[in-house]
């Protein structure tokens, strides 16, 4: 936690804007280092005040988050659907920290709601880290979504099918099978599948297995393996979701989209 939060506090810093902004700023790092029961009742109290600066109660809530205390996980998930990314980074880290149940519904909700995938790169990687039971559910459902030609969200779609290597469950297979027709994604879905026990070539885009018979992932997920189009892993295969808007996370424009 030290290295990441002296990142906060050397990038907060920079944001100061008066005497005042420092005089608080310091009071927040002596509250930090004494780290008992009265500071964190401050702490708490800061994330509810009114007219605090963004950065006064990102710092209070990075603090509280990292140290298990509940009463931070609002602000830290706002602060993971912020605009700015940097912001969404540092409130991952507090939450995956946290301990709390409700982060993974919540990282859930932000990363398959599709007005806001330009934030969602963040809550991807949160869900992959937390591996809870809404993480590869979710993951999925973002992943058929984003896997569309040209789709401007592509580092979301690698966060998806990164994370969903590293989880290991073989429900996204299908997915990650069609992610291998997408040159951005392709490397990263082979490596994926290969973790997961399956060669790319073995399977085909439906889930099923080069045999004719059905991948567990397939399985899994209740698809036929007659090879027909039976749901939302046909269509993700032939690129059928839509996202709007630009990603954020990636930087401006939020990068090129997926090539045919």
């Amino acid at each position: 936690m030290e290295d990441e939060f002296h990142e906060l506090t050397d990038r907060v810093r920079a944001e100061l804007r008066s005497p005042q902004d420092l005089i608080a700023y310091e009071r927040l790092l002596g509250l930090a280092r004494k780290n008992s029961p009265a500071g964190r009742e401050e702490l708490a109290r800061m994330l509810v005040a009114v007219e605090r600066p963004l950065w006064a109660r990102e710092i209070a809530a990075f603090i509280l988050g990292c140290a298990g205390d509940k009463r931070a996980f609002e602000t830290l998930v706002l602060l993971l659907n912020y605009r700015d990314p940097v912001r969404c980074a540092t409130a991952a880290y507090a939450l995956a920290r946290l301990g709390d149940p409700r982060t993974a519904r919540a990282a859930a909700a932000l990363a398959t709601n599709p007005l806001r995938t330009a934030y969602a790169l963040h809550p991807v990687r949160l869900l992959a880290e937390l591996r809870a039971p809404q993480s590869v559910p979710a993951l999925i459902a973002t992943l058929e979504r984003l896997l569309t030609p040209h789709n401007p969200y592509w580092r979301v779609a690698l966060a998806c099918v990164e994370g969903l290597g590293a989880l290991g469950d073989r429900r996204a297979v299908p997915a990650l099978t069609a992610a291998v027709a997408h040159p951005r994604l392709a490397a990263a879905a082979a490596a994926s599948l290969a973790r997961l026990g399956v060669h790319e070539d073995a399977v085909a885009p439906d889930g099923t297995e080069a045999d004719g018979t059905e991948a567990d992932g397939a399985k899994a997920a209740g698809r036929p393996g007659d090879g027909q189009d039976h749901g939302a892993y046909g269509r993700a295969g032939r690129g059928a979701g839509r996202a709007p808007g630009a990603e954020r996370g990636a930087g401006p424009g939020g990068g090129e989209g997926l090539p045919h």
